[in-house]
């Protein structure tokens, strides 16, 4: 359907639209390619306004289309066009390398306009204000650096957890910076969390074998969204890929800041079972959301610590989400990225225990007890190089599977709603296992 507000659909093009236009003097329309006064890819300004007297502000090539809508790409320029698909594709999978490829291509060459994708207009009126109190990539744009800017904007499905980002482009087709928007309250808070976690870790990037970490450009408040914004990735920067083996020296000199180790302390006294006990105890106080399960998540921190209270562990920083699509390497240097999860006063081995977990889960499919079962093999594994026994092993496993719910618990009491495949099934894992 063309012509309507996109802001008004229930699909993923109507929840990033809503997100990063939510002014409400902003105009969007959707038309054919050649609705306008000009072709999609044509160079100049942006194509007529739909409204009698409205000012043109930006145009976006909606791909594959509107139904499907993955992409919003920016129009006016064919480089800018082709940058916004070409730019890290050396990082994703094959399969979707190729066509992001071929559809670079046809933005550069001038193929994409032949055919004819709908084209998202945003346009207001000529009193409605100053352009970067309307637009998010202007505002930046200002805030940054004072040329005109482009954004690149992925459209994903709605979910309360997503957060629409935007790939920033100067008018030579250069990235300029990545932005997240939190939006809800659970979203909101990761945004922020990230720019936080970057700004302490700037100092250490790429020190005593500490991964580098994309500088943060700005962070803010705009328009009721919270926005962080990082550097470019490097431009020849490679996937890690899921296959090679975990990278312990950097997650050791993550958690160390570079640094050394730290004499290992008892969980007993810990600020992190002192932190565990905290947020547990706000989830069995939170009807909204599920408050016997916060009582069973209390009851487990609580057997945590009557079991493991004496045990010895170094404590240190983590990345949060130590993933292999959160990591790549340039030369030779291994770069992380996607630091909202991140924080201090962890067990050491939390990032290695992460990365086993989520691949089972998310890359095998495989169930949350399935996905503890390959943290034990995975810390099993590297015991020798963290030097960890077997009761530190399971006392980090343990601790790690329960941080984890109670993160999923954070981001459904932030508004996220419930990750169906950690509730309830990892909560009845962490039981089954306190028992064992």
């Amino acid at each position: 359907m063309t012509g309507a507000d996109p802001r008004l659909r229930d699909d993923g093009l109507g929840w990033v639209t809503r997100a990063v236009f939510p002014d409400e003097r902003l105009r969007l329309t959707l038309s054919p390619a050649d609705a306008g006064d000009r072709p999609a890819d044509a160079a100049g300004p942006v194509a007529s306004a739909r409204s009698a007297g409205d000012r043109p502000l930006a145009r976006y090539a909606v791909v594959p289309s509107v139904a499907g809508a993955r992409f919003l790409l920016p129009l006016g320029s064919r480089r800018v066009t082709a940058a916004s698909v070409w730019a890290y594709n050396a990082l994703r999978p094959p399969r979707v390398r190729l066509p992001r490829a071929v559809l670079g291509l046809a933005a550069r060459t001038g193929a994409l306009a032949a055919t004819r994708p709908v084209v998202l207009t945003v346009s207001a009126p000529a009193d409605a204000g100053p352009v970067d109190e309307l637009m998010l990539v202007d505002h930046l744009a200002a805030r940054l650096g004072g040329q005109r800017w482009y954004a690149a904007i992925g459209v994903r499905p709605p979910d309360p957890n997503h957060k629409p980002t935007v790939q920033l482009f100067d008018q030579d087709g250069r990235p300029r910076g990545y932005a997240k928007l939190g939006w809800n309250g659970a979203t909101r808070s990761l945004v922020r969390a990230e720019a936080a976690a970057l700004s302490q870790v700037a100092e250490v990037s790429g020190v005593g074998g500490h991964p580098v970490v994309p500088k943060l450009l700005t962070a803010g408040d705009w328009s009721g969204q919270a926005v962080t914004v990082v550097e470019p990735l490097p431009a020849r920067i490679r996937a890690v890929g899921s296959g090679g083996p975990p990278q312990v020296a950097a997650v050791l000199a993550l958690a160390r800041r570079g640094g050394g180790p730290v004499p290992p302390q008892p969980l007993a006294g810990s600020a992190f079972l002192d932190r565990l006990r905290g947020i547990a105890a706000a989830t069995q106080a939170d009807a909204t959301v599920d408050a016997p399960a916060g009582r069973r998540a209390l009851a487990a921190v609580n057997r945590l610590a009557d079991r493991y209270g004496s045990v010895r562990v170094e404590f240190g920083h983590w990345h949060g989400d130590w993933v292999p699509w959160n990591l790549g390497r340039h030369a030779g240097t291994l770069v992380t990225w996607d630091w909202e999860h991140s924080g201090p006063d962890v067990p050491v081995g939390f990032d290695l225990a992460h990365e086993a977990f989520q691949c089972s889960l998310v890359l095998r499919g495989e169930p949350a007890e399935v996905a503890a079962a390959a943290v034990d093999t995975a810390l099993g594994g590297l015991a020798a190089e963290l030097c960890i026994d077997s009761d530190q092993r399971r006392m980090i496993v343990q601790s790690y599977l329960i941080e984890m719910w109670l993160r999923t618990w954070r981001l459904a009491a932030g508004g996220a709603g419930w990750n169906r495949a950690l509730h309830p099934a990892l909560l009845d894992v962490i039981e089954r296992r306190s028992v064992d």
